[in-house]
Order: C-alpha cells, then sequence, then structure tokens
C-alpha cells in the first residue's frame, strides 16, 4: 500500500488488486521529476541573476573591507567575538560611563579570560567614576594576570582595538549600530588617541590626585564646573563625567552652597570670579605611572 503496489478492488471492498510494478513506480517518480525540473529552473535563474555581480567581482582581487556596519546588538557582539577569538597579543578598549552592571561584568570576565588564558595583554580606560563601583575592582582582581586599568575623568566613546589591526567604535549614541574599522590608517589613528588617553590616565589601585582648589571645590566640581561655563546641561555634563544626573545636580548643589550662589546665571559668573578654572585642571599623575 505505501508503494501503491495494490489498490482497492472496484468490484469488491473486502479486496485489493495488484498494479503493475512499472505503473506505481511511474506514479511514485512523476512528483520527483516535477520537483527537480523546477529546482533546475530556479538554479538557472540565480546563476542569470548573480551574473553581473560574478562579473564585477572577478574584475578586482578579493579585499578586506576598511569599513563595515554593523546593525544590532547580535551582529556586533557576533564580530566582536570573531575578533577576539582571533586576537593574538593585545586588546585596547576605551569604556566611559560609570560602573557596569553585574550581567555586563560578567561577560566582560568570560570573555577577557578566554584572551588573557591565551597570553593577550588587555588594557582598558574607564572613567573615574568606577572608582566608586565594587564590581569594577573585583573584575579587575579576577583578571590580575594580563590586565592593566587605568581611569581618566572625561573619555571618548567606547572603543575596542584588537591586535593593531582591526578596531569597533559606536556609530549612534544608543550604540545599536557600529563600525567595524580594518582600514590600517584609521586604525592607527585610534590607536594614537588611545595611547594619549593613557598616558594621562591613573591606574586604577592608585589615588587620583588632584591639583589644590580654590574655594573648597574638589576636582570633579572643578570639572563641572569647566562644562557649566562651556554651556552644557545637566543630562551632557552627567555622561561627559560618567556619572548619573542626580550626582551631577548634587555637586552642583554643593558649588551653589559653596560659592553662595541662588541661580545657575549666578553659578556661572561666581565660577568666573572665583577663579576655580584659572589653575591646571588636568590632574597631577603620580610618578612610576609610566606617564
Amino acid at each position: 500500500m505505501d508503494f501503491a503496489l495494490l489498490h482497492p478492488d472496484p468490484d469488491d471492498a473486502d479486496w485489493l488488486r495488484p498494479v503493475p510494478p512499472s505503473a506505481a513506480l511511474a506514479q511514485r517518480l512523476h512528483p520527483i521529476e516535477r520537483e527537480i525540473q523546477e529546482r533546475r529552473r530556479h538554479s538557472l535563474q540565480l546563476t542569470e541573476s548573480f551574473e553581473p555581480f560574478m562579473d564585477i567581482s572577478a574584475q578586482d582581487p578579493p579585499t578586506t573591507h576598511a569599513i563595515t556596519v554593523l546593525e544590532g546588538s547580535t551582529r556586533i557582539n557576533a564580530a566582536i567575538d570573531v575578533a577576539t577569538a582571533e586576537c593574538r597579543h593585545e586588546v585596547l578598549t576605551v569604556q566611559p560611563g560609570g560602573g557596569r552592571s553585574e550581567d555586563i561584568l560578567s561577560k566582560g570576565l568570560e570573555r577577557g579570560k578566554a584572551v588573557v588564558d591565551r597570553g593577550v595583554q588587555i588594557r582598558t580606560l574607564y572613567q573615574h567614576t568606577v572608582r566608586h563601583h565594587q564590581g569594577t575592582f573585583v573584575y579587575a582582581e579576577r583578571l590580575a594576570e594580563g590586565v592593566e586599568i587605568r581611569t581618566l575623568e572625561e573619555l571618548v566613546e567606547r572603543m575596542l582595538i584588537f591586535d593593531r589591526t582591526v578596531a569597533f567604535i559606536p556609530a549612534q549614541d544608543d550604540r545599536s549600530v557600529a563600525l567595524e574599522l580594518r582600514h590600517p590608517g584609521l586604525v592607527s589613528y585610534l590607536i594614537r588617541v588611545f595611547e594619549q588617553l593613557w598616558q594621562r590616565a591613573t591606574p586604577l589601585l592608585e589615588e587620583v590626585l588632584y591639583n589644590p582648589t580654590p574655594a573648597g571645590i574638589s576636582g570633579v566640581q572643578r570639572s563641572i564646573a569647566q562644562l557649566l561655563v562651556e554651556g552644557h546641561v545637566d543630562d551632557s555634563i552627567a555622561r561627559r563625567l560618567g556619572m548619573n544626573v542626580r550626582t551631577c545636580r548634587a555637586h552642583i548643589a554643593k558649588m551653589n552652597a559653596t560659592l553662595g550662589s541662588t541661580s545657575r546665571a549666578q553659578l556661572g559668573y561666581l565660577i568666573a570670579r572665583s577663579g576655580i578654572l584659572d589653575s591646571d585642571p588636568d590632574h597631577s599623575i603620580p610618578p612610576g605611572t609610566g606617564a
């Protein structure tokens, strides 16, 4: 019955009549041959459609794309995972903002440990605000071998560079789109940016030393004052200094109290008169940091 070698007898429902094997076989093969013919037609259509593109690609030898646009976190993470797996010597990363969530640090620890175990060196730049985040110190301790972390008050956007050959940078503020850069000139430029920031940064386990500030204003508050004078709003200041808006406004309130200001406009005027911004705003680097 499965091969259609039998069929019901039209004269007696209790009996089955045999079917010639050749007829049964033809009946089974017909739909298969029809499907094969349809697939052949489809393959010919595909070949014809792709032919112009094949001609174009044959004119030039295959090259690595200098810039690749990566859309969506899945594709971005997949590309970073590939670069991580292929990395053999060094990873440079810039991670602006405050302390990371436990989930992000856990994933970073897993990825970082796999790299360090291969003998790859990692250098990471964070902002000073991570010094108040215990999870970052736990992350640093568990990756102590092969990982060096320094911090700065303000950083450029997020950046990852693998073996000085491929770099990843965000292409949108929400980081839903990233650029994978393999052009030697672009990667070399980003490495120089990283090295300049690295020289100014302070090792995570060393104390950040600021130059004395007038009027009892802290180094962080002086940085906020500078950005206030430049016209930045609270959200922008918090983002650039890697803190939340509430913390930023608390520092502004302390400056208001210290300088005797009652309004934002008056605060700008008093900042200018106080001399807060007259001294060098960069913190001094402790000796022995390689700066």
